[in-house]
């Protein structure tokens, strides 16, 4: 059974977790100070100190930064170990000759040991240990408990909210399909607080049957609050029983020769078995649980994830974590476990399609964040072992496309380094494009493209402030966008090198483009420059200028770069294409963000523009008058005769929309 998250019990796992920092700390900032030791004599001289307990080491270097972040049931033994120096892989000879210092934390016991590991893993990122890419939060489902007619809402991000959390789901379509289905099996509102206020008489989902209208009192209190209880029920994994209550009243209705209740409980019915039926597989007696599997090939890992709730498949994503190359499925697996459950509820039972080291430590650490206990196995026949075979093929799958995808990139951006004279093949460009429409609501978009293709969560959106700008001036328009963007950079990241450093061995996503291509001609790019030559990063930052050819059509782009007379492509270039595919890219973001900011002006309320109108104040108003135009045509009598609007307050409201008033 699937017990919903409260945000109190993510507030206590965050308390246990303070508590296993506030342990006994040790802390050596360099055994080498003096001489400046590195390596293995740095870890001699510490080892003889450290205590024969558990926690969790550091290894630093130089400079600062965190090498490697690991647990251990004796920090003693695990540092000797180190100190031999001998034995080990070229990855951790590498580690260990790069220490300068190390840090260590005292646990309890080795299960805090490892919890505190995967938490200090996901939080400083150190280049030799396994990393999670996880740039996307979970979506789950919401059934809210700060209303008297709790709705059901489609979640993503912290859980703040009171209520209970649901999942997690693979994906927002999942969610969608789930609580479209739901809808129809219990009738729960969907509305937001603000339109539940705000209505006099039934919607349309009351009319399609999707909603019951507590809005309205067309549902008394007890019966829906009996409604949001089987729905709890059905999530929560009491799907069976659930189904024999509706099953038992649909009957009891017929025997009653009440058939148009009747027919209403046998529609719901219908809707659960199609929650139920909505799998890619049916598991057999799962009723709860997540399965990993992995898949190695190419000096890369992929593993796929899937999650079981309620006996139903929710979903599943794939996983491409940073791990060296040397590295098994086993270790890699073993790793990304206690990272992926740092922030995330986790079932009753995890399969696993590989053993890993200390599978039953990592169950107990499980099961004491949980609070109840948590089965970690890797099953060998049956059903489950079905589940986990199912999981790697689909594993293996996603990292063939991967691999393929990525060697297309590479190329493409071998190519373009060579075809617009760069130095080295570039592991960030930024594209940028502007929309308006005459001049309003103008918005500036930045897009990021890598080796692995797009990155959407560096995708950034720039609502024009400037008054001075005239409308419809893409160039003051484009040096607003730079000067914020690369103002922004330089403070937060400081300059650039010189953009001959090799990759950063870290493969962490770089922060400063080496190329930004500008969608529009001479004129923009010279808007561009100027910025950059302010900044004093024109040498730093290679700009180019992508300009429509001849009658705005695809394949006669003009390219304009410093040093160099304006130039096309040949038609069916590779580069010209992938040129266009990311230039398409920004306009699409472009577009996408302008809408969304007209479409908010669209439907702004003209009370919003009334200093001491809030929310409360607002819904009283429109409780009372219906429409904000209703408001504006209202006499300072009227107005007071709303709850909360005193007779000033009438007065202002009044002024506001009779000039002269």
């Amino acid at each position: 059974m699937l017990r919903p998250e409260k945000p109190e019990q993510k507030a206590s796992a965050s308390a246990a977790e303070k508590e296993i920092l506030s342990g006994a700390s040790i802390h050596w900032d360099s055994a080498g100070k003096e001489s400046d030791a590195t390596g293995v004599e740095v870890i001699q001289a510490i080892v003889k100190r450290l205590p024969n307990a558990p926690g969790v080491y550091r290894m630093i270097d130089a400079s600062g930064d965190v090498l490697y972040v690991g647990k251990a049931r004796s920090l003693r033994k695990r540092v000797a170990n180190y100190a031999q120096g001998r034995g080990h892989s070229n990855r951790i000879e590498r580690m260990i000759r790069e220490t300068a210092s190390m840090e260590f934390v005292v646990t309890r016991t080795e299960t805090e040991a490892l919890l505190l590991e995967a938490n200090l893993i996901k939080r400083l990122r150190p280049r030799f240990n396994v990393l999670l890419r996880d740039d996307k939060s979970f979506p789950y489902i919401l059934m809210t408990d700060d209303h008297p007619a709790p709705g059901i809402f489609k979640h993503r991000g912290a859980r703040s909210r009171p209520g209970d959390y649901f999942g997690p789901f693979a994906s927002a379509g999942a969610v969608d399909r789930t609580i479209n289905s739901l809808q129809r099996a219990f009738l729960i509102r969907t509305c937001t607080d603000s339109v539940f206020e705000s209505r006099t008489r039934p919607c349309l989902l009351y009319q399609i049957k999707r909603c019951s209208a507590p809005c309205t009192g067309e549902i008394s209190a007890g019966d829906y609050a009996q409604l949001v209880k089987e729905a709890k029920n059905f999530l929560a994994g009491r799907s069976s029983k659930v189904k024999a209550e509706i099953a038992a009243a649909m009957q009891e209705a017929s025997d009653a020769l009440d058939f148009e209740r009747a027919a209403l409980y046998r529609d719901r019915l219908a809707a659960l078995s199609h929650v139920q039926s909505y799998q890619g597989i049916n598991p057999q007696g799962i009723e709860e649980a997540d399965v990993f599997a992995i898949h190695q090939e190419g000096g890369q890992s992929c593993i796929q994830v899937f999650f079981f709730r309620t006996g139903q498949n929710w979903g599943n994503r794939a996983y491409f974590p940073k791990a060296d190359p040397a590295l098994g499925p086993s270790e890699v697996l073993g790793s990304f476990l206690a990272q992926f459950y740092d922030d995330k509820p986790c079932p009753r039972l995890v399969l696993l399609s590989h053993e890993v080291e200390d599978q039953l430590l990592l169950a107990e650490a499980l099961s004491a964040r949980a609070g109840r206990k948590v089965e970690v196995t890797a099953p060998q026949r049956g059903g489950k072992k079905d589940l986990t075979d199912h999981a790697q093929q689909n594993a293996r799958e996603a990292l063939a496309r991967r691999l393929a995808e990525t060697s297309s990139q590479a190329r493409l951006l071998a190519s373009f380094a060579e075809t617009f004279g760069l130095d080295n093949i570039p592991r960030r460009i930024e594209v940028y494009d502007n929309s308006h429409i005459m001049g309003t609501n103008p918005v500036g978009a930045m897009i990021v493209a890598g080796p692995e293709g797009f990155v959407k969560n560096q995708y950034r959106k720039f609502n024009i402030r400037s008054t001075e700008i005239t409308p419809g001036d893409d160039f003051g328009m484009m040096r607003e966008v730079m000067q914020r963007r690369f103002s922004r950079l330089i403070k937060e990241e400081g300059l650039p090198g010189n953009g001959n450093e090799a990759a950063d061995e870290s493969d962490l996503f770089p922060p400063w483009p080496e190329v930004i291509l500008i969608d529009g001609g001479q004129g923009q790019l010279s808007a561009v420059r100027d910025v950059l030559d302010d900044l004093g990063i024109s040498d730093r930052v290679k700009a180019i200028g992508v300009a429509k050819g001849a009658d705005r059509d695809a394949g006669r782009e003009r390219f304009f770069m410093e040093g160099r007379p304006p130039f096309s492509l040949p038609v069916r270039d590779p580069v010209l294409y992938f040129v266009q595919r990311l230039r398409d890219e920004a306009h699409r973001f472009a577009i996408g963000s302008h809408r969304t900011r007209r479409k908010k002006e669209m439907v702004r309320n003209p009370l919003d523009e009334i200093p001491g109108i809030g929310p409360t104040r607002k819904r009283a108003l429109l409780h009372h008058f219906g429409t904000a135009k209703a408001v504006s045509r209202a006499g300072v009598e009227d107005l007071t005769e709303v709850e909360g609007i005193s007779e000033s307050m009438a007065r202002q409201i009044y002024n506001h929309f009779h000039e002269g008033g």
